[in-house]
Parts: structure tokens; sequence; C-alpha cells
């Protein structure tokens, strides 16, 4: 096992993003030596001095390849905002960093979704699981994982951990942060996209990244291309998270509605975002949950931070506690970095 550490150097692609900035942070937390792309590297280093910000572009390959000089790991975390132009620059993006590691020998770790499988497969999904995804971002998720496979039998070694929908208290891009409550202001409803009674997986974020870690760690005992499966929260019901925040804000009769799925249709000729909110909807008519199994066999135990503490910490990390409530939040154990 090649623990990560202080004499691991690793390139971050999308760090200022939410899975990349949870990445970031374990990194640092082990000591291990970060450095990260940015297309404005100046004012990065100005907020964190930590890790060495190089100037550049993911969809520039000359970039990627002059940032991963040296580098033992590549974390592929980038992804273009809001959902624009996914079909012209995710692709493109990630053969840059395939280009990058086959030229320096570093192993890729790509944050996956449950995206790539489609109904068909629902509703536990084996990790091996046929991809027969039904949305435009599905298709592209499945081609990701291809090219990862078809760069491996060429000697670039590489891992995709699927997770469900993100929550923490750095991602914004979020069902979480963008549905269920609103960043910057005190929790007023809490809206939930799902219908009554159907299950739902939730993926913490900073447990995530752990899991990540650990299979890092491990990077020289797996197969060339490893593809395992975070399980995070169940939430059984399509309730468990709202209990959760009922119990953080200390309202246990903070009122709970239903998204309103019927008005996305008058706003979807014109934007991007919504059309691709829209489609999503299949995953949550009816229970969908990733199977964990493979993941536990390869790092011996998920980490998993109490789901209080995780949605205390969430909320404060998105403004959404009082003074009052930040100071008992801030008493939660944190996720276990391992």
């Amino acid at each position: 096992m090649t623990r990560i550490g202080p004499t691991t150097h690793v390139l971050l692609l999308g760090a200022t993003g939410g899975i990349g900035s949870s990445v970031m942070e374990a990194l640092l937390v082990r000591g291990a030596r970060v450095r990260a792309l940015s297309r404005n590297a100046a004012q990065a280093a100005a907020r964190n001095r930590l890790v060495d910000w190089r100037q550049g572009d993911a969809m520039e390959v000359q970039d990627v390849r002059a940032a991963a000089e040296g580098v033992d790991i590549i974390v592929h975390a980038v992804n273009p905002p809001r959902y624009r132009h996914w079909d012209r620059l995710v692709l493109p993006m990630l053969e840059n960093t395939i280009a990058a590691a086959r030229a320096t020998g570093a192993t890729i770790l790509l944050p996956g979704t449950v995206y790539n499988f489609g109904p068909d497969v629902f509703p536990l999904i084996p990790d091996d699981a046929p991809q027969n995804p039904v949305t435009g971002k599905g298709e592209i998720r499945k081609a990701m994982e291809i090219r990862l496979q078809d760069a491996a039998k060429a000697g670039v070694r590489s891992i995709v951990l699927r997770a469900g929908d993100f929550f923490g208290p750095s991602v914004g891009n979020s069902w979480f942060a963008q549905v269920l409550v609103s960043p910057g202001r005190p929790v007023g409803t809490i809206t939930l996209p799902g219908d009554s009674g159907i299950g739902h997986q939730w993926a913490y974020l900073p447990d995530v990244a752990a899991a990540m870690l650990a299979l890092l760690d491990r990077r020289d005992t797996l197969a060339p291309f490893e593809a395992a499966q975070f399980g995070g929260t169940w939430d059984e019901d399509g309730l468990v998270l709202a209990r959760s925040i009922r119990r953080a804000v200390e309202r246990p009769d903070l009122p709970v509605r239903s998204f309103p799925w019927w008005t996305l249709p008058l706003a979807a000729p014109f934007s991007e975002t919504v059309r691709e909110i829209r489609a999503m909807r299949y995953l949550w008519r009816r229970p969908v949950r990733m199977d964990n199994a493979k993941l536990v066999g390869l790092i011996g135990e998920e980490p998993h931070t109490p789901l209080d503490g995780a949605i205390a910490t969430t909320l404060r990390g998105l403004g959404c506690l009082s003074a009052d409530q930040r100071d008992r939040a801030a008493g939660f154990p944190q996720a276990l970095l391992r």
C-alpha cells in the first residue's frame, strides 16, 4: 500500500468545485503536495497558500501537461459550470488529463455519478451493471468511463468512485443547495424533489473524499481501471434528510413541500440548466441505490459521518444557520479522513 502523505504529489483539476475542494482539504490534512490548475492562479493563491496554483485551462492540453509534471496522481474533478456546453467540453478535458497521465505515469481519479445507469438496473445497482443511460449527460458519463478503460489498456491507470447526490459545506451546485434549502438565508421551508415514500441515495462530500483517498492509498494493488461505488446515506422514505434539517435548525414543524416539477416545461426552452434538471427526474420517481460492496471489499470500511453532524456542518457552510445554531453545529463530529 502506497499511503498518501508528504511525498505524494497530486494535481487537482476543478479544485474550487464541491468535490475538488473536499478532496483538496483531505489531501492537505494528509500532508500531500497539492498542485491545482486555475484560470486565475493569483486570485486562487491569495485565498489558499497551502496549494501550488498553476495558471492554465483544463481545455488546453499543454497547460494540463505542464501542471502534471512530476505528479503521482491527477484528480479530474473539473466540470463545466451550470451544465453549459457539456457536449463540447467534458470529453476533451478528460482527453487532456489522459494525455498528461500517459506522459507522467500518474494515476487518474475520476469522481463518478449514477447518471451512467438507466432504469433497467434500478433499484439496487451493482458496480458492474450494464450502463444504458437515458440522458445526454448520462451518455457523456458513460463515454468518460469508456475512455478511461481504453486508456488503461495502454498503461494509464485510473480509479472511478461513483456516488449519489452530493451535500456538504462547500457544495453550491447540488440538489441539496439549490432545491432542499437556499444558501445564505435561514431555512424557512424544505423542498423535496422526490415523491413521498421514495428512497434516495445521498453522499456527504468529506466522506466521499476520504473514501477516494483510501482507494488512492491502494492504487498500486488495484486493477488498471477500477470502478467502485459509494454507499453514503440512504434516505429510505425521502424524508430522512428533511428530519435532520429540522433538528439542525431546531424547528420540528418546519414546512416540507414538493418540488414544482410542473413548472419546468415552461422554462426549459430558455435554460440549459432547467432542461438538464428536468431530464434527471427519472432518478426521483423510484428508489435508486448504488451497491457499495466492492468499495467495502477494497478499503475495509466506508467513511461515514453521523447524519446530523453532516447536515449541521453543511447548513453552517451554506450560511443557513443563525449564530447560536452555528455554535452548536461546530460541536458535531466531523468526517474521519483516513
